[in-house]
């Protein structure tokens, strides 16, 4: 096939090994009843995994990114967003919801 004729842009998405699915996808405030709700905010597996490993676990991004199967500034990346999705739901009051994206795959936890 011809170059740029196809393929898409870039690599394809690594495989994020996920340690821990999680049972609880969807969180909303407690707004009172003639508030119109907002926009929710989806936040993905991976951007939750590293939100765990780091901040939950007390794993440095190395650790977390070992982990996960993926570098450190994966992490960075994932971590960064999931944390500011978080502070926009608290502060914004607006529901959060966690999807797949389809590149995570379950993994073992390590203990």
């Amino acid at each position: 096939m011809p170059r740029g004729m196809g393929w898409g842009r870039g690599r394809r998405r690594k495989m994020r090994m996920i340690g821990f699915i999680p049972q609880v996808k969807h969180f909303h405030p407690a707004l009172p009843p003639m508030v119109p709700p907002k926009t929710p905010i989806f936040m993905t597996y991976e951007e939750f995994e590293a939100l765990r490993l780091v901040d939950y676990e007390g794993l440095t991004q190395e650790e977390a990114g070992q982990r996960m199967g993926v570098s450190r500034g994966t992490v960075w990346r994932a971590l960064s967003s999931a944390r500011k999705k978080v502070a926009q739901m608290l502060v914004e009051g607006r529901e959060l919801i966690i999807l797949p994206q389809g590149n995570e795959e379950p993994g073992m936890e390590k203990e």
